[in-house]
């Protein structure tokens, strides 16, 4: 299977930079997919792009070898099937809240018997080869988004989930569940923990464990850390960020 830039990274024991992509252009996603990324995730969640953009940005990432995953909007077996089945190779689900949830995203991804997977690989197969169906339980990512309080008190049963590849750490939505202000780079004592929490229970089952970071500083130490997976801001950010900063410059 084509494509494996992130399971390439985590094979040689490194830990992964992840790109984001939330603006619904090609032109933007082009550029991302120019730069060093181990994967790149398409946001369909809270980015601004549907399904035929999302088909459309992975056509342009099928030139590299950058791993594309797609975060979908909820934990439901159609869109996920058929992200999988327009070539993505990894999911990245949000809001799961227990082991129950975690169970059926892992059964979305994976054929029988290890899931309930419809097979129908429309453009996987074409993209990835004729050995996909064979290869894609055992290739396909599956990142549960770990991003409540609830999620917070069950995650040791939802990293437990056979299948499960790993963990994906929502800072925004875990600091608002535990009546903070949203906001990536948590310093917060009682963050930190929480956090740490989440990272221990993927260690302990042996699983991997990702985190959105803002800052290159702080994706830094994450990584040294331990961190499997680490997301630098997005290309939204990206785009805003160094606008503001150039017009800045110019009208001073």
């Amino acid at each position: 299977m084509k494509q494996q830039g992130l399971n390439k990274c985590w094979m040689e024991g490194k830990g992964a930079i992840n790109g984001w992509c939330s603006i619904p252009s090609t032109i933007t996603a082009e550029i991302m997919s120019l730069n060093k990324f181990d994967s790149i995730t398409i946001d369909l969640q809270h980015g601004l792009i549907d399904y035929q953009v999302a088909l459309n940005i992975l056509q342009v990432f099928s030139k590299i070898e950058t791993t594309p995953m797609v975060r979908v909007p909820w934990n439901e077996p159609g869109i996920i099937m058929k992200m999988l089945d327009a070539g993505s190779l990894g999911i990245i689900c949000p809001m799961i809240n227990n082991k129950e949830d975690a169970s059926k995203f892992v059964g979305a991804t994976r054929y029988v018997p290890d899931g309930f997977r419809s097979s129908g690989p429309t453009r996987a197969v074409m993209v990835h080869g004729g050995t996909y169906h064979d290869e894609a339980n055992n290739k396909i990512i599956s990142l549960a988004m770990v991003e409540t309080e609830e999620a917070l008190d069950n995650v040791d049963d939802i990293a437990s989930t056979e299948g499960l590849t790993g963990i994906y750490i929502g800072p925004s939505d875990l600091s608002i569940s535990m009546g903070l202000t949203p906001g990536l780079d948590r310093t917060e004592e009682k963050m930190v923990k929480a956090i740490d929490k989440i990272k221990m229970a993927c260690k302990k089952h042996n699983i991997k464990v990702g985190i959105h970071c803002l800052s290159p500083e702080f994706l830094k130490n994450k990584l040294k850390e331990g961190y499997d997976l680490t997301t630098l801001g997005s290309d939204f950010r990206f785009f805003s960020e160094i606008l503001s900063k150039k017009i800045q410059e110019a009208r001073e």
